[in-house]
């Protein structure tokens, strides 16, 4: 099966450990070394997901996902405070 990107010889750790992951692997594959439109893809399947979440359970859906990015703002937030 040919690929329409190429990948680096040696990649490093946590991407190894990105791309092994079966669906999310495969997409973030894309996104990092595909098309340029591959991005813009990926952001409107989200919330795509996200709306269908919405509509499935209501507030819950609405609230969670962002109550989930907590851990994920604090770590970014962190990481620029040292620098």
């Amino acid at each position: 099966m040919a690929l329409a990107y190429t990948l680096p010889d040696r990649l490093p750790l946590w991407q190894r450990i990105l791309f092994a992951i079966p669906l999310l692997g495969r997409i973030s594959k894309e996104v990092a070394y595909g098309e340029a439109e591959n991005f813009t893809y990926a952001l409107v399947a989200l919330v795509s997901l996200w709306g269908c979440s919405i509509l499935l359970f209501g507030i819950p859906g609405l609230y969670l996902p962002a109550v989930a990015m907590v851990p994920v703002m604090f770590t970014i937030l962190i990481a620029i405070s040292r620098g």
